[in-house]
């Protein structure tokens, strides 16, 4: 695994082995992740998404703690995926970081918790799948619009992007910072000094 450019995302793109009867890989291993990220993914939830090309999703984040800390993958079709900096206070705070994950290279995306997320399926048709360190919470869970121009998200053109009423209508990043609704850099930081403290005890470091 190797860092994103923003702290706090990962990429793994794994080595796949081919012969006559197809190909495997390894998606996940909770020891690189561990060696990557400095500690474990608790796995609480997965899920299981199906979108149609142009389908934008996001961008989602949830309050921390506990938030949510995602490993992302397309199993079927391409996507493009997005980690966007929503922590005020860090050094990269609404800067964003797009990857494509399809069904070719079989790269997997890791976020920690706090960061936005979201992605556009760019195929006919894409299957997404996700391992999430908490469960899905509505009261704690947020989003800022996928269009907003301040965050100038380079989605793909030639497709008008087809959202969900509750992404359509989403708060700017700005008007989620007025609104409170934002994490803070340093609430982040702390929490994952925490999960690493812990991680660290459960493995007798």
């Amino acid at each position: 695994m190797r860092p994103l450019g923003i702290a706090g995302a990962w990429i793994h793109e794994p080595k796949i082995y081919t012969d006559p009867r197809g190909d495997f890989h390894e998606w996940f291993r909770a020891s690189d992740l561990a060696a990557a990220t400095g500690r474990d993914l608790e796995l609480v939830q997965a899920n299981y998404s199906v979108s149609v090309r142009g389908t934008l999703r996001g961008v989602h984040f949830a309050d921390v703690p506990p938030s949510q800390a995602k490993y992302v993958k397309c199993v079927s079709g391409a996507v493009l995926d997005v980690v966007v900096d929503v922590r005020i206070g860090s050094p990269t705070f609404g800067a964003w970081e797009a990857t494509r994950l399809d069904d070719v290279d079989h790269a997997s995306v890791f976020l920690s918790e706090g960061l936005g997320h979201g992605f556009m399926a760019l195929s006919e048709q894409a299957t997404v799948v996700y391992m999430c360190s908490a469960g899905y919470a509505p009261a704690r869970e947020h989003g800022v619009h996928p269009l907003d121009p301040a965050l100038g998200i380079e989605w793909p053109t030639g497709t008008e992007p087809l959202l969900s009423e509750k992404d359509r209508t989403a708060p700017t990043l700005a008007e989620a910072e007025r609104r409170g609704l934002l994490p803070s850099y340093a609430d982040c930081l702390a929490y994952d000094a925490e999960l690493r403290a812990n991680s660290s005890v459960r493995s007798g470091g």
